[in-house]
This record gives C-alpha cells, sequence and structure tokens, in this order.
C-alpha cells in the first residue's frame, strides 16, 4: 500500500454516511449522520454522503432524494456526493458496478473467493445440523475445494451461484474509539457470501471497496454493524487495503428500553418534521441520543455541538428516546423564533387544514394570532387545533361547555347579554386588548366570580374549553365578529 495513503488515514479525517434508500430517512440513520458530521468539523475534515443502493428490488429513487433533503433539512451538508459530485465518485453503489468487479475478479483470480453451487435445501441442512450441535450456523465449505473441471461443469450445466470469500478462522482484534478493545473468532463466521454474481455484490463487501475507494479513514456507524466489521476487517486483509478506525455508536432504545423500531411510531425524519419539530431541535436531541457534554448543559445548537463532540463522551450503553424530552426542547427553540417567523413555519399546517390561504402567510393578523399560541405549541402541527377558530365563520360546539361551575342556563344567556352589551359600548378606534380587559374585568370583579363573566365569554369566543383569554380573542377578532359569536353562542342555549 502506498505511503502517502497511510500518512492520509493518520492525518487527514475523511467519515461518510452511507443510508440504503430502501425507506424514508430515520431517526437512527440521522444520528448517525450528525455523529460523522461533528466529527468531521471538529477535525476540519471531509463529510461524504454515499448512497447504498445496490438492493434493486428495495431501493427506490424517492427515498434517495428523502435521503438528501433531510439531510439538507437537518443541517449536515456533505462536502462530496451523488448531487455535487467529488474526487472520489461516483457517490452511488449502482453507478460503481464495474469497481465492484474488478475487485471481484481479483479475488477469484487470486483463490481467495469461490464460486458456490450449493442449493437453499442443501444450505438449510447444513443450518439445522449446527443448530442441533447448539452452534451458530456457517457455511461447510462444501464448494470450497472443487477443481476447475467441476466447476466448469457446474457452469456449463446453468447451476445458479454464489460468490463466497475464503475467511480464515483466526481472533480478530481492533481498538474501537467507543468499546475500546473489541475481539472476534473468525472461525465462528465462515465462508460468507460476497455477491450473488460478479455484476451483484453484497453489503459487507461493496462497503469495504467503497471506503478504501473513497480513502475513509473512520467508519462511524451503529453497533448493529458491530458483527460486519470482522467479516469486513478479513477481507481488507485479504486485499492488502488498510484498516480505517471504527467507532460503533450505542444503539437508540425506546421509553421501555427495547430496540427503537417501527412499533414505536414512525420513526422516519420526515414523520418529525411533519409532525412540526424544527430541525435544530432534532439535531440538538439527537447529539444526547448517546453523547453528553459532562456537565448540566441541554440547549446546543449546530456550531456549539461541533465544538464540544468528543468520542470520550460518547457513552457505551443504549440511548433512551425521550419523546417528552424531545417536546421540550421543541417548545424551547419554538419560543426562541421571532412572531413573523413563527407564523412563516405555522403557515403550511394552517394552509393543508384549509383554514388560511397562501396570500394570508405574511398577514399582520397571523403573526398575532400565533403569538398567542407561542408558549403552549409543542409542535408546530397543533396549531390547527389550538387557533382555527379564529379562521371560521360560525363555531359548533356544545352548550355545557359555556358553563361555569353550577351556573344554569339563563344566567349563562344573562352573563353573555351582559358581556355583549358592554362590548357593543367600546368605539372600534378604542378596541384594544388593554381596553376591553380593563373594562370587562371591573365588571367581572363585581360578580364575586370573574369566572361568571369570563368563562361564558371564552368559550363564546373560542369554541373551546382551553384556549388563549377572551381579551386576547376579542383584539384579534374585532368588534363585529366578537359580537357575532356572542350571540351565536345565545342562540346555542336557546
Amino acid at each position: 500500500m502506498p505511503e502517502e495513503f497511510k500518512l492520509k488515514i493518520a492525518g487527514d479525517v475523511r467519515v461518510r454516511i452511507a443510508p440504503s434508500p430502501t425507506g424514508h430517512f430515520h431517526i437512527g440513520n440521522a444520528r448517525t449522520a450528525l455523529f460523522n458530521y461533528l466529527f468531521a468539523k471538529k477535525n476540519n475534515g471531509s463529510f461524504v454522503l454515499r448512497i447504498e443502493d445496490t438492493d434493486k428490488e428495495r431501493s427506490k429513487p424517492e427515498y434517495a432524494e428523502d435521503i438528501i433533503e433531510e439531510l439538507k433539512w437537518l443541517g449536515l451538508n456533505w462536502t462530496e456526493g451523488p448531487d455535487i459530485g467529488g474526487k472520489y465518485g461516483p457517490y452511488k453503489q449502482s453507478e460503481r458496478l464495474n469497481i465492484y468487479r474488478r475487485y471481484l475478479e481479483g479475488l477469484l483470480k487470486e483463490n481467495k473467493a469461490y464460486r458456490c453451487f450449493c442449493t437453499e435445501d442443501e444450505l438449510e441442512s447444513q443450518r439445522q445440523y449446527h443448530y442441533s450441535q447448539g452452534e451458530a450456523p456457517r457455511y461447510s465449505g462444501k464448494c470450497s475445494q472443487l477443481s476447475k473441471e467441476e466447476i466448469e461443469k457446474c457452469l456449463k450445466e446453468g447451476k445458479p451461484w454464489v460468490l463466497r470469500f475464503r475467511s480464515k478462522a483466526k481472533k480478530i482484534v481492533f481498538e474501537d474509539m467507543v468499546r475500546g478493545r473489541v475481539e472476534f473468532d473468525s472461525g465462528l463466521i465462515g465462508d460468507m457470501v460476497i455477491a450473488k454474481d460478479l455484476d451483484t455484490p453484497l453489503y459487507n463487501f461493496a462497503v469495504v471497496i467503497d471506503d478504501f475507494e473513497m480513502k475513509i479513514s473512520h467508519v462511524i456507524r451503529g453497533d448493529d454493524h458491530l458483527s460486519n466489521t470482522p467479516k469486513q476487517i478479513l477481507m481488507q486483509e485479504a486485499l492488502g487495503i488498510p484498516q480505517p478506525q471504527y467507532a460503533h455508536l450505542p444503539m437508540i432504545l425506546g421509553e421501555d428500553r427495547s430496540k427503537m423500531s417501527k412499533r414505536h411510531g414512525d420513526t422516519s425524519v420526515l414523520s418529525y418534521r411533519k409532525a412540526g419539530y424544527l430541525p435544530e431541535t432534532l439535531v440538538n436531541f439527537m447529539a444526547f441520543l448517546g453523547w453528553n457534554p459532562g456537565d448540566e448543559r441541554e440547549i446546543f445548537s449546530l456550531p456549539a455541538l461541533v465544538k464540544e463532540f468528543s468520542f470520550e463522551k460518547v457513552q457505551k450503553a443504549g440511548a433512551i428516546f425521550n419523546s417528552q424530552r424531545l417536546d421540550f426542547l421543541n417548545g424551547f427553540y419554538i419560543r426562541q423564533k421571532s412572531n413573523e417567523k413563527l407564523a412563516e413555519l405555522c403557515a403550511p399546517y394552517l394552509i393543508e387544514a384549509g383554514l388560511i390561504r397562501k396570500e394570508d402567510v405574511l398577514s399582520a393578523e397571523l403573526s398575532k394570532i400565533i403569538s398567542l399560541y407561542k408558549e403552549r405549541l409543542k409542535k408546530l402541527s397543533e396549531i390547527t387545533d389550538l387557533a382555527d377558530f379564529f379562521f371560521k365563520d360560525k363555531l359548533v360546539y356544545e352548550k355545557d361547555l359555556l358553563k361555569w361551575k353550577t351556573m344554569i342556563y339563563p344566567e349563562i344567556k344573562d352573563s353573555l347579554s351582559l358581556s355583549e352589551k358592554i362590548l357593543s359600548g367600546i368605539n372600534k378606534k378604542d378596541w384594544t386588548k388593554e381596553n376591553i380587559e380593563n373594562i370587562l374585568m371591573a365588571e367581572a370583579e363585581k360578580s364575586g366570580d370573574r369566572g361568571r363573566i369570563l368563562w361564558p365569554l371564552r368559550v363564546a369566543l373560542s369554541g373551546k374549553k382551553a384556549s388563549a383569554g377572551p381579551f386576547e380573542i376579542a383584539e384579534i377578532l374585532g368588534k363585529e365578529k366578537t359580537i357575532k359569536r356572542i350571540e351565536e353562542a345565545k342562540e346555542i342555549l336557546s
């Protein structure tokens, strides 16, 4: 191996995120992408995006597009990738088949790999035998000693085959940046399949070639890949290529402490985005899925994470996905937005619900409405349920909702009539939240229980059990619409 390449591995940090486009980009891959990004930025290195799409049946272009879109949304921008190119492309495995074929042919020529003609029934019999002996299943090596003539005969007969790598039985030891010293007995692996044919490489082979060809110095990935590492090291040794430094991140666990999966809900980044989580929220939250700064700090921007990140602070144990903490962080970041920016972020949800038009997005009234719920919002999508009444011509609700404590319907109607009379006497030029509050509160205090005046009025204006206060709502609705809603509430009581 050229000396200059060894120096590059020692000096230049090059990491990659290599998702398969077989589904929407999920939170586990996003966490891995974040840790790769942070490590690259911290060390002035390169962050490579590679799409591993050799699974022809399951890979879809729309999922590859989703990966790119969600990474961009999170702000995890790469320095090389399928959309921007780079020195070591192409960056889609489906466009690298000629590269894999060259290496596969080399392994065959050097007798480090061989064609296996065993049928599925034969392989299943071997598996069952190992199970009966209490052993992990591995290939028996039946086809490893076929003569050239036997191979030619099988090929001429059109027998299906796969390519197997000749695994050496040995102890494999490597230093993991998270787990420390890791040992495997490769004798338990057996001769593994590395390709279905010369044009269809499998994961463990393709990833070894890609990491070498793209000069990846550090492989940072989830610990579900830990068992793949000895297989990849065996192939690196057989090919005479350098071993990158490995870091296996702790598993993400659901709140029940089982492995995070779809049974815990949709775990795609897109689903969190649609629900109304902000990108800075997810970045901050994901950073703590296996890492912490070693003190009480919880709020970190992406630049702050780059500054603080190190593998010394990455834990080995599984990281618990705490949805309450996710909501807390999102509420925090929502409150940091200006009213105008928050209105812009909430608008798509209101448009989708048919409550506003696109041309209403930049209105001062929308900003004012959104500001009422800034402290309450945990997710942007909640705005439709919280504020829909502002945009409706007529509200529909049960008349019992207007009742305050033990009030009977005639008392509620009298309360609404009093509010209507008071509000009707306020001039439009004086129709402000402060003025409405001063006048109504004075009357409410006289009743001995402010709720007798304020509760029926607030429900009449919002149609909800919980909402912003009646003074704020009335100011935004305007005098005419406020009076109209009080009259409609009295009709409901009738």
